[in-house]
């Protein structure tokens, strides 16, 4: 793909920009039900859908300041896409409060990837962003989401109860909020080093 901004590297990993040409990536990711169990309940997602309201939505975030949005996260090895990562504010979030999340192909679970890129962007958040906190949530029944976000550094804040228009398998346990401050995050990296 000519022109890809590259966002980030990590060791496996190349981070960049979603682009137009994405659009079938994310159809095959947004139509794995196993994927998208913990999200819709697994339901097939239009391309239409991807195509004029989804993929716009994901391609707005580079309009705005502060270089947060949507990251396309590609195998160094092979160059395959497996899928993406968030890292923006969050709906009503304060000012310094970002929130991480992410949605990967099938084939990358349980390979270390979502911790990988959660951690070097949580690293570039407190480090070059002026990030004060990075949140995450998932439903409590995902244990490999929670995972992902523990070693990543994360502690569990609480468990909560949204109204969703339609109940998923699951949701009756409710969401779960994991969280990690600047400062909580510093004294951990001292600690390693």
């Amino acid at each position: 793909m000519r022109g890809v901004h590259i966002m980030l590297e990590t060791e496996r990993l190349t981070l960049r920009r979603l682009t137009e040409d994405d659009l079938d990536n994310l159809f095959a990711l947004n139509n794995d039900p196993e994927v998208m169990r913990f999200l819709n309940g697994g339901k097939p997602v239009p391309r239409e859908e991807i195509r004029d309201v989804g993929l716009p939505a994901l391609l707005a975030y580079y309009d705005r300041p502060g270089g947060f949005g949507f990251w396309a996260a590609e195998e160094k090895a092979t160059g395959e896409f497996i899928g993406w990562f968030h890292f923006r504010p969050g709906k009503d979030a304060p000012p310094g409060e970002i929130e991480l999340g992410y949605r990967l192909r099938r084939s990358a679970w349980g390979k270390g990837y979502g911790t990988e890129g959660s951690r070097a962007l949580i690293d570039r958040g407190f480090t070059e962003q002026g990030v004060e906190r990075v949140t995450a949530y998932t439903m409590a029944v995902n244990t490999g989401s929670r995972r992902v976000m523990e070693k990543s550094g994360l502690t569990f804040v609480r468990t909560f109860f949204e109204d969703w228009p339609e109940a998923i398998e699951g949701s009756e346990h409710g969401e779960v909020e994991y969280a990690l401050t600047k400062s909580e995050w510093a004294s951990a990296r001292e600690q390693r080093h």
